[in-house]
C-alpha cells in the first residue's frame, strides 16, 4: 500500500472576493453576503400568495421579489443550513417547488442619487422610479449580461447575477460609475 494518499481540501472563495465597496457621494456599489438564493416555482393553476412567501423568508424588506409569472426568489444575508431549505420547501408544496441557488446566484447593491442614470447605460430597462417603484423586479440585460434587478430603495437596487458572470457584471457596474468617481 502506498504512502501516498490524497486529501480533498475545499476552498470556499466568495465570488467577488478582492471587490472592495466603492463609494462616492452619489453612487455606492457593495457586494452582498453570499447569504441564500432560493427560486420558487408555482405549478400551473395553483394559487401561491406572495404574503405566504414573505412568511417563509428572514422577513426582511423586498426579500422576496417576482422572477416571472408563478415565480419568486426569496433571498437573504444568512446561507440557509439543508433542514432549514427542506422544511421552507415542504412549506411551499403541493403549490410549489423550490430551488436552492444559494452558490449559484451573487447579489450586489447599487445605491446613491445617481443610480438610475448609472444603470441607464448598461440597460434600456426604464428603472426611473415613477415606471419601477420600490419593489418592483424585472430581469433585463445589463450590458452583455442577464441580471435581475430589484428596487429596494428610492435611490437603491438589487442586482442578482450568475455566479459566473459576477466579477464581470461587477467591472461593468465600476466602469458605469466612473463619471460618478470623478472629482
Amino acid at each position: 500500500m502506498s504512502d501516498f494518499r490524497i486529501t480533498p481540501q475545499i476552498t470556499l472563495k466568495t465570488a467577488l472576493q478582492g471587490c472592495t465597496r466603492l463609494v462616492s457621494r452619489t453612487i455606492t456599489l457593495e457586494a452582498l453576503p453570499e447569504g441564500h438564493v432560493l427560486h420558487v416555482l408555482g405549478k400551473p393553476g395553483e394559487p401561491l400568495s406572495m404574503a405566504r412567501l414573505e412568511g417563509l423568508s428572514d422577513g426582511t424588506p423586498h426579500a422576496v421579489r417576482a422572477a416571472g409569472p408563478g415565480q419568486w426568489f426569496i433571498v437573504g444575508d444568512r446561507a440557509k443550513t439543508h433542514s432549514e431549505l427542506a422544511d421552507l420547501f415542504a412549506a411551499i408544496q403541493p403549490e410549489a417547488f423550490g430551488v436552492d441557488q444559494s452558490a449559484g446566484r451573487i447579489r450586489i447593491r447599487a445605491s446613491g442619487p445617481m443610480v438610475e442614470r448609472m444603470l441607464a447605460k448598461g440597460t434600456a430597462a426604464d428603472l426611473s422610479l415613477s415606471h419601477f417603484p420600490i419593489g418592483y423586479a424585472t430581469t433585463t440585460l445589463i450590458g452583455h449580461i442577464g441580471a435581475h434587478v430589484t428596487r429596494v430603495g428610492a435611490d437603491a437596487f438589487e442586482i442578482m447575477v450568475l455566479r459566473g458572470f459576477a466579477q464581470s457584471l461587477w467591472d461593468d457596474l465600476a466602469r458605469m460609475s466612473g463619471e460618478f468617481f470623478e472629482d
